[in-house]
């Protein structure tokens, strides 16, 4: 059992406990949600010759890989480079509360992202190539010289790409054992395209902090009626993209599916919109769930037809 200890008296060794709370398991449904679309998009690229029983261990592997692993080791970057804002904001955290000593969170960081980058090479060229992409994002969001995170839109395009994008991409290439096709390729990115939308809603409930601190999120920015809009049309428009290509592609009932879930999505958008600031977590509840079975709804029908 550990010990409680006075923040003038910041413990001395590193506890799993800690570590596991930089790495913050609740993040990591987003990139492993993206990986698995992708590899049920990918399904019909799947080579004849496939090792089926090999195939299953690279994608479960894949599967660590973009969440505990590549996700967790992006969160362990930004709470270093965070953590004197942290310090002010919340103390309680591991590197600031001192449950994560001296340089021991850096530590965790640079410790992860090889972890993670030794484990793409296992997998391939294609899936290292798209991790290495990620890290790369991971530290410029958080680390300076170019710390995108305090600019909302490259910030925002950064980590949606990232859990997203790049996620999606790996799962079709590691069940294509090759490149993804064209079509998966337009859902990977029409899907980030949208993320980023869902990236503001987190902004939302620090605008005053990061005008303080000068990071222009949205909601700092454009101020929170716009930001909101803004991010609303990001959310809702790739969607409208998404529908009418499985419609153009013959696949009626999935189109329709992700049609309805855009039409749910729009609905809690109006309450939102309403009061954007008591409204985002409420609605990164509920719309964002739609969002993200609209993606899984999309893959399927290039997966496995509707």
């Amino acid at each position: 059992m550990s010990r409680t200890v006075a923040p003038s008296a910041p413990l001395t060794r590193v506890q799993p406990s800690a570590v596991l709370a930089v790495l913050k398991p609740v993040t990591w449904f987003a990139p492993i949600w993206a990986f698995a679309c992708g590899a049920i998009s990918s399904i019909p690229a799947m080579p004849a010759e496939a090792d089926g029983a090999r195939l299953f261990l690279d994608v479960a592997l894949g599967l660590v890989l973009a969440g505990p692993l590549l996700c967790g080791a992006s969160q362990a970057v930004n709470d270093w480079f965070d953590r004197h804002v942290d310090a002010i904001n919340e103390p309680h955290r591991p590197i600031p509360s001192g449950r994560l000593p001296g340089r021991s969170g850096f530590a965790v960081a640079i410790l992860w992202t090889a972890l993670s980058l030794l484990v793409a090479a296992c997998l391939g060229p294609i899936v290292f190539a798209a991790a290495a992409l990620g890290c790369a994002f991971s530290w410029a969001y958080s680390a300076p010289p170019f710390r995108l995170k305090r600019d909302g839109w490259l910030g925002n395009a950064s980590v949606a790409i990232s859990y997203e994008g790049l996620a999606w991409m790996t799962g079709a290439a590691l069940v294509a054992q090759g490149l993804p096709s064209v079509e998966t390729l337009l859902l990977a990115a029409l899907y980030s395209l949208g993320a980023h939308g869902i990236m503001t809603l987190n902004d939302f409930k620090s605008v005053k902090g990061d005008r303080q601190f000068g990071i222009m999120s949205l909601p700092a920015r454009y101020g929170v009626a716009l930001a909101s809009r803004i991010a609303c049309w990001v959310m809702a428009a790739p969607q409208i993209v998404v529908v009418g290509l499985l419609l153009s592609w013959g696949e009626t009932l999935a189109g329709t599916i992700v049609a309805a879930l855009l039409v749910g999505q729009g609905t809690l958008m109006r309450r939102f919109l309403k009061d954007p600031e008591a409204e985002a977590i409420r609605y990164n509840a509920t719309g964002t769930g739609l969002y993200v079975l609209g993606m899984m709804v999309a893959a399927v029908a290039l997966g496995v037809g509707s």
